[in-house]
């Protein structure tokens, strides 16, 4: 284990974090906010041990896949340690641990809050919750790699450790050129969303935390009723952008590189889109009754299948009085996600075709036993390394489902509050059903079942593997 160049990694996270607080104490000065002082003492701080931490150089810049793990996951907690930081000392949480909640469920772009009352918070603090979840979208790591080399070759290992999806590729031959892309795309779609929503009518203030939580697919809203008090035509731009931030960035790649025959033919997205679509129409006509029109139903119903399917989390409606079968549709549709490579999360559309794909060759084989057939994916044979992968992490998923839907129920809430609640922060999702629904808040969970789904959070934001190797003896190994 290289621990100095982990140290060294950690410090430049610091001082990014340093830059991602200054955003919110312009905004306290502007709104003319005593809270900022809060976030401007800990910018001071991050600069201040970043810089320290800094001064001693690593011993060597080689790291592999183990430390890649490590660095990344440390980066995710680091980062909620601190950004926490400033809600709490700005007095609007009640606790430390309701900040680190928010915090957490902002980077990991869940959605998930303990606040019963949004509308009461500071502007800068507003502002910081939906811009953690524009910094967790693409991940900080990625953003570092864009910026800073680190480590020359060797930092493919933090792209794919934070890169949602069973695989992780380069677009161009260099990593640092990659994440430059990444990144362009994903400003250049935020910037294209702002400037729509301030053509519906919306404040400079609300385009911007609403298009942070819909580029990073998170879903914190400004106000209390989520979307819901917002014109139809604003919510229709957001529908439309949640949908694309759930679209493989390869695509986005393709077309920007000339080649839209080849973005078209991505088997992820048209199987992403065609479940979209399907449900979007079971869904309308099955709560059209409950609204005035058609037209309406099938708005509302798109609105939350593109929010719930990207695991945005954003609400229109209180989706919790919508009948059963409905309901079952978006429950599915939160284990199911987006695509791989996009900000979304969720178990990744990827996966679930390749499942169902073993499932099919395994059901064919047991009628033809000496037929020999590959499962394919994207017109490529899916290797046995990329199948055994998919497989351990179904069952991990399983495991932690299990065990923390187990944990939470000490707190004696309904099955389907406490089922939906692991659902929603496993798959980085947001609003749940009942005592979690759209309308509420997880604020009703103990301190102990927070920490919980604290960790679901993380560990679904980083794919399961890299929070899990932190509990694991021989990761520390010096090697």
């Amino acid at each position: 284990m290289n621990y100095s160049i982990i140290r060294y990694i950690l410090c430049r996270v610091l001082e990014f974090q340093a830059m991602f607080l200054a955003l919110p104490c312009v905004v306290a000065l502007i709104y003319r906010e005593k809270e900022g002082w809060a976030y401007l003492l800990v910018l001071a701080s991050c600069l201040l041990l970043g810089g320290l931490g800094k001064l001693k150089k690593p011993r060597s810049t080689v790291f592999y896949a183990r430390e890649g793990f490590v660095v990344v996951s440390l980066s995710w907690i680091l980062l909620s340690i601190t950004g926490a930081l400033p809600l709490f000392l700005s007095g609007e949480f009640a606790s430390y641990t309701d900040a680190l909640f928010e915090t957490i469920s902002g980077l990991t772009t869940t959605g998930a809050s303990i606040l019963a009352d949004v509308e009461a918070l500071s502007k800068c603090n507003l502002f910081w919750r939906s811009f953690t979840h524009w910094i967790g979208g693409m991940g900080v790591l990625v953003l570092i790699l864009a910026i800073l080399p680190l480590a020359g070759g060797y930092n493919m290992h933090l792209m794919r450790a934070e890169s949602p999806g069973p695989t992780v590729g380069k677009l161009v031959p260099r990593v640092r050129h990659t994440a430059r892309i990444l990144y362009e795309m994903y400003i250049f779609l935020t910037v294209i969303q702002i400037i729509l929503l301030l053509l519906t009518g919306m404040s400079l203030f609300e385009a911007m935390t609403l298009s942070f939580g819909t580029a990073g697919t998170g879903g914190f809203g400004v106000l209390n009723s989520s979307i819901g008090s917002y014109p139809m035509v604003s919510q229709a731009v957001i529908t439309v952008f949640m949908i694309l931030f759930g679209v493989n960035f390869n695509v986005y790649y393709l077309i920007r590189a000339r080649k839209p025959k080849q973005a078209f033919r991505h088997e992820e997205m048209r199987y992403y889109l065609g479940i979209i679509l399907v449900a979007v129409l079971l869904i309308t006509v099955n709560i059209h009754g409950s609204f005035q029109s058609l037209f309406e139903a099938f708005h509302h119903a798109a609105f939350q299948v593109a929010s719930i399917i990207t695991t945005t989390g954003y609400s229109t409606a209180d989706f919790n009085l919508w009948p059963q079968f409905s309901k079952a549709i978006l429950v599915i549709l939160m284990f199911i996600g987006a695509c791989a490579g996009s900000t979304g999360g969720g178990i990744k559309v990827s996966r679930v075709m390749i499942m169902l794909k073993m499932v099919k060759n395994e059901l064919s084989h047991l009628i033809h036993p000496k037929r020999v057939r590959q499962v394919t994916f994207e017109n490529h044979v899916v290797n046995k390394e990329i199948l055994r992968s998919i497989s351990v992490f179904f069952i991990a998923y399983a495991i932690i489902f299990g065990v923390s839907a187990l944990l939470i129920s000490l707190d004696n809430l309904d099955f389907t509050t406490n089922f939906t609640a692991v659902a929603a922060t496993l798959n980085n999702i947001g609003p749940g059903l009942n005592e979690v629904g759209p309308a509420s808040n997880f604020a009703v969970y103990s301190q102990p079942a927070k920490f919980v789904l604290m960790f679901d959070m993380l560990a679904g934001r980083l794919e399961l593997f890299p929070l899990l190797l932190l509990f694991t003896p021989y990761t520390w190994k010096r090697s």
